[in-house]
């Protein structure tokens, strides 16, 4: 006889554990991607030529092995899968959560350490909406200087005058700010919380932990390495 419990079971890859590590691993994958961009983007301190010459190179490396833009297709395949794991994991951990602890009035859990009663840090709270200000900014990003759909400050065929062109003008910089801040946010909770799902948190608490001074570290480079070129060029300091 098939008890209800048996027949509800859930498939070990949709396991709250295997949903926590993919969530984890795909985080982390964005976050060798964020690197990377970040190191592309402060080409633009080398000039148009460096800069041209390298968004030029990722379009032909590999050739003739590779088509062109063959690697730059691997990638966006690579981070498109990264993202909608990410978003499933966290949609399906999150209704699970929420189910597991009885939502009252929407608070989660209490503790009088908090002024609201609700125990969260302020990056745990702003992870959510933070997802989401970040994914309305790829596709932003990618219509501006991928696409050219939108062209603030003028279109061009060279990537270092895209990004000029819309980077001189104030709007454009403070909407990149607000968005970078929002992944600086997700990448010092997230982050921690990625490496501790895979075992490398070995501390009883978070302030002890080592993994935090390297979510601290990974955040700032992260942060700062975007924010620099955009506001170097607001402020004519780029040349």
């Amino acid at each position: 006889m098939v008890t209800t419990s048996q027949a509800k079971r859930t498939p070990a890859s949709r396991s709250t554990v295997a949903l926590k590590y993919s969530m984890a691993v795909s985080g982390l994958i964005m976050v060798g991607y964020l690197l990377m961009h970040m190191y592309g983007n402060l080409k633009v301190f080398a000039g148009q030529q460096a800069f041209d010459e390298y968004a030029h190179h990722l379009r032909t490396f590999g050739e003739p092995m590779l088509p062109y833009e063959g690697l730059l297709w691997i990638v966006r395949f690579v981070l498109l899968a990264a993202i909608l794991v990410h978003i499933y994991c966290v949609v399906v951990l999150t209704v699970r959560n929420r189910k597991a602890a009885g939502y009252a009035g929407g608070k989660r859990y209490h503790s009088k350490k908090n002024r609201t009663g609700i125990q969260r840090s302020y990056a745990s709270f702003t992870l959510r909406w933070g997802g989401v200000v970040i994914v309305t900014f790829i596709v932003y990003h990618l219509l501006h200087l991928t696409a050219q759909v939108t062209t603030p400050g003028g279109a061009s065929d060279s990537p270092y005058q895209r990004v000029v062109n819309g980077f001189e003008l104030p709007a454009v910089t403070i909407g990149y700010t607000v968005a970078i801040l929002a992944v600086g946010f997700h990448l010092w909770h997230g982050i921690w919380s990625a490496l501790t799902t895979l075992g490398a948190n070995h501390s009883g608490n978070r302030i002890d932990s080592r993994l935090t001074g390297i979510a601290v570290v990974v955040t700032l480079v992260i942060v700062i390495g975007f924010l620099l070129p955009p506001w170097a060029i607001l402020l004519g300091l780029e040349g």
